[in-house]
Formats: C-alpha cells, sequence, structure tokens
C-alpha cells in the first residue's frame, strides 16, 4: 500500500499507522455493493429531477397521469437525492473509514448486508408510494410511514455499528470523521423519528410550521452536512497526499457547527407569525456558521499547499477542491439570505433553489463522489476503467452545475426584484421561461455526466484491468490506482 493510504493524517503531521490485522478490517463486497447502489440512485434521482425542470416550461409534458404530475415526481427527486444517492454513498463509505480509523472490525459485520437490503427495497418501496400519491406532507420527509418504520430501524442499527465500534477502538486518538459520522447518525436517528412518527400528527398550525423548518434544517445541518464532511476530511488528505492542515481547526467546526446549526430551523420563516426573538435567533445563528464555513475552506485548500502536484491525475481530489469551492459560495449565500432584508428580496424565488442545489448537490453529493472514486478501484484492486469517461464526469459536472447554480441565482434576484416593483406574479413567472430552459439543459449536462461516471465505476468493478497483489501482502492490501 502507498504511504497516502498506510497513514492516517492528522494536526498537520502523519499518526502512526494503524496495525495490520489478521484478515480485513472492512468488507469488500459489502462496500463495492454500497458503491454500485449509491451510483445508481445518483442518476436516477437527478434524472428525476430534470424530467420534472421541464414541467416548468410544458405543464402537460407526459401528459396527465398522476403518478407522472409535478407534484408526485418532485418529493420522488428531493429523497431521491437525499436519501437515495447521497445517503447511500455514505453509508457504504462508513463502512470503510469508521474500521480504518479505529483500527478494528465494524460491530456485528452481518448487519451490514442486512441494512444494505432493508435500506434499499424502502427506498424502492418509497418511491413508488410517492408517485402513487402517499404522502406524509412534510418537505424532506415525505416517505409514508410504511417506508419511515425500516427507515428509522436502519439509522438506529448505523448509530449503534458506528459507535460500538468507535468504542473498541485500537487507535487512542479520535480522528474528525469518527467525530463527524458518530454525531450524524445519533442526530439523525433522533430527527427522523421526530420528523415522522410526531410532526405530522401532534403540532398543528404555526407550530408545525416552525417544528418543520428544523426538521428540515436537520436533515440538511445535521445529517448531510457533518457525514459530508467526515467522507471529506477523511478522503482530502489522502487525495493530497498531504497531512491535514490543521486538526484543532477541524474540531473547531465540528463544534461550531453542533452549536449553532440547531438553532437555524426558522430562518425561512421570517416575517411570519413565528415569534420575531425566535427568527432573529435563526438569523444570529445563520451568521455565526461562517465560522465552520471558513474553518472547513482553510483546512481544505491549506492541506493542498505544495501538493497541487497531485490534483491534476487524481479525481478525488478534483470532486473535492470543486466541492469545496461550492461549499463556501452556498454556505455564504444561505447566511446571506437569511437577513431580514435579503429574505424580502429572495422568499418564494428560485434564488432559494439555487442555494439549496448549491449545498446538497454541488458540495455534498460531489465529496461523496470523490469518496466513491477513492474506494472503488482499489476495493475492487482494479485500475480506474475509462480515465476519459471520468474527465467529462468531471467536467460535465462543474459546467452543467456551475450553469444552474448561477442561472437560479441570478433569475431568484430577478424576480424578487420584479415582485417588490409591483410586477404581477403571474407576469413574473412568464419573464422566468428561459431561465428555467437554461436550468433544464444544465440539469440534463450533469445527469449525462453522472450517468457517465458512474458506469465508469460499475466497469471499473466489473471489467477494470487487474492490479497484481503483492506476494504476502495483507488481507486488507489497498492498491494504488493510476487515476484515482
Amino acid at each position: 500500500m502507498s504511504t497516502a493510504a498506510n497513514t492516517m493524517f492528522e494536526g498537520g503531521r502523519a499518526a502512526p499507522a494503524i496495525a495490520a490485522t489478521s484478515g480485513e478490517l472492512f468488507d469488500r463486497d459489502l462496500i463495492l455493493k454500497y458503491m454500485a447502489a449509491g451510483s445508481f440512485w445518483l442518476v436516477f434521482a437527478p434524472t428525476i429531477g430534470a424530467i420534472v425542470s421541464i414541467k416548468f416550461n410544458y405543464f402537460d409534458f407526459l401528459g396527465h397521469i398522476s403518478w407522472l404530475t409535478w407534484g408526485r415526481l418532485r418529493p420522488v427527486h428531493v429523497m431521491g437525492v437525499v436519501f437515495g444517492g447521497f445517503s447511500t454513498a455514505v453509508i457504504g463509505l462508513t463502512y470503510f473509514i469508521v474500521p480504518k480509523l479505529c483500527g478494528v472490525p465494524m460491530y456485528k459485520p452481518r448487519w451490514g448486508h442486512h441494512i444494505f437490503w432493508m435500506w434499499n427495497i424502502a427506498l424502492v418501496v418509497g418511491f413508488v408510494s410517492l408517485m402513487l400519491g402517499y404522502n406524509s406532507g412534510i418537505e424532506a420527509g415525505e416517505f409514508p410511514l410504511w417506508v419511515s418504520i425500516p427507515v428509522e430501524i436502519v439509522l438506529c442499527m448505523l448509530a449503534i455499528q458506528v459507535v460500538v465500534t468507535i468504542k473498541q477502538r485500537t487507535e487512542p486518538r479520535i480522528y474528525v470523521s469518527l467525530w463527524y459520522l458518530s454525531s450524524a447518525y445519533i442526530w439523525t436517528a433522533m430527527n427522523y423519528a421526530f420528523g415522522h412518527f410526531i410532526l405530522p400528527y401532534s403540532m398543528p398550525g404555526v407550530n408545525n410550521a416552525a417544528m418543520h423548518g428544523l426538521y428540515i434544517h436537520y436533515v440538511v445541518g445535521l445529517w448531510i452536512t457533518p457525514a459530508g464532511l467526515a467522507v471529506a476530511y477523511y478522503f482530502l488528505p489522502l487525495a493530497a497526499k498531504r497531512p491535514l492542515y490543521s486538526h484543532k481547526l477541524s474540531l473547531v467546526g465540528f463544534w461550531a457547527l453542533a452549536f449553532f446549526y440547531p438553532f437555524v430551523g426558522t430562518h425561512h420563516y421570517i416575517y411570519s407569525p413565528i415569534p420575531y426573538w425566535t427568527q432573529t435567533i435563526a438569523i444570529v445563528a445563520s451568521m455565526m456558521l461562517i465560522i465552520p464555513v471558513w474553518t472547513v475552506i482553510q483546512n481544505f485548500y491549506g492541506t493542498f499547499v505544495g501538493g497541487w502536484k497531485n490534483f491534476q491525475d487524481s479525481y478525488p481530489a478534483k470532486f473535492i477542491v470543486i466541492g469545496a469551492l461550492y461549499y463556501l459560495l452556498g454556505c455564504f449565500q444561505g447566511s446571506t439570505e437569511a437577513l431580514r432584508e435579503m429574505q424580502r428580496l429572495t422568499h418564494f424565488t428560485d434564488f432559494v433553489i439555487g442555494h439549496s442545489h448549491l449545498t446538497v448537490f454541488g458540495t455534498f453529493v460531489v465529496w461523496a463522489t470523490a469518496g466513491m472514486y477513492w474506494v472503488t478501484p482499489r476495493l475492487a484492486r482494479r485500475e480506474l476503467y475509462s480515465k476519459n469517461f471520468a474527465q467529462w464526469h468531471y467536467w460535465l459536472t462543474v459546467a452543467g452545475f456551475s450553469v444552474m447554480a448561477g442561472d437560479l441565482t441570478i433569475q431568484g434576484l430577478m424576480q424578487g426584484t420584479m415582485l417588490q416593483a409591483g410586477t404581477d406574479f403571474v407576469e413574473s413567472m412568464v419573464a422566468m421561461k428561459p431561465y428555467w430552459i437554461i436550468r433544464t439543459l444544465a440539469g440534463i449536462t450533469m445527469d449525462l455526466g453522472a450517468a457517465l461516471g458512474f458506469w465508469n465505476l460499475y466497469m471499473t468493478i466489473r471489467h477494470g484491468k487487474e492490479i497484481p497483489v503483492p506476494a504476502g501482502a495483507p488481507a486488507d492490501y489497498l492498491p494504488e490506482p493510476k487515476w484515482s
């Protein structure tokens, strides 16, 4: 194994490598199954998004079949990206990251296989249920009860696996990725139960709206954000082949996220009947989130100082760096749109949609993609199937997504300005038609990139050129592929 793959980087210096055990720390076949499933969902969900975006300009697209209407497909797209693509990939990467950092196999390793089937079957049933019209009415929590129950069971099982494995670790230090992963699973197991089993049934009126704001922001801030950061922090030093710039800085970011994010839930409900002081706290907390954002940016780009030569031929490095740029832009946008005057301009416009895409897809899905590019060829012990496919995946993603994010941001500002000037709402919608066409074309570009990229990973597993294993190599030997 290469020095980078053998070493855990921490605090600006290399920590001692975890001692090899008699067998593998991780289950190769299980992780590769998660990578394949995550790849499928990361093509499926954005494709549904492209179909939904076409309906903005051509409302009768696909006719009037009830299960193909906008209201049925839109939650399939959102839940598909969050729980299908991103979460499936992160769960698979968890089964690699946690054992590697703890020096012991995952607690109850057979659970991983049960979780794989429970999770993916639940997703299929959930998406079919949504298309058939069964919807709990909670944004980012639309799955009906019969789907939410197995999903909650899976989240609790994962939280137990991660926490107990960390408790049983042989490595004395706890790496920052473990802080983020353990917290993400614990927080999400609690938040998912709250959003699916309590919120829809026991909180009417304004209280429901306020608590809904908490739930949906906890999905983003206490699941997607820490889970995505755990992946990025683990693979960043390996991709750069450099020690992490500052472990202490990463922990400042972790505790700032944990302290400030729980209070931002109502920052999309400014000028609502929710108490004024609650709105003010949400605004202040939103502005304070610049602390964890800047710690991440400083850490990521500081790590690459002196190591940019590794950027050219490392696709994980490419995706991590561009994801960090989108993270900075998206979080700056999110903090500023919480301000009262800014929200007067941007509320009910596509500016907010641009922000959500910048963070969820542009940052965290892209970081999960980086992890998949690093893990897949090494676990399969095969060279990346096609460098050209990887190049197209990266550049189609960057080009398509940059156009989409810029388009949504500009049109949101224009629409908000029109509405403040007294333009009729319907007329403002008509003026948005050219921007929606650009959004659709940009989305299709991204989808083509994703299809090429994840077909590339699948073909790497099935038909990539085998990398010879040296005689006497340990069971958990990881080769260094040429292009990842």
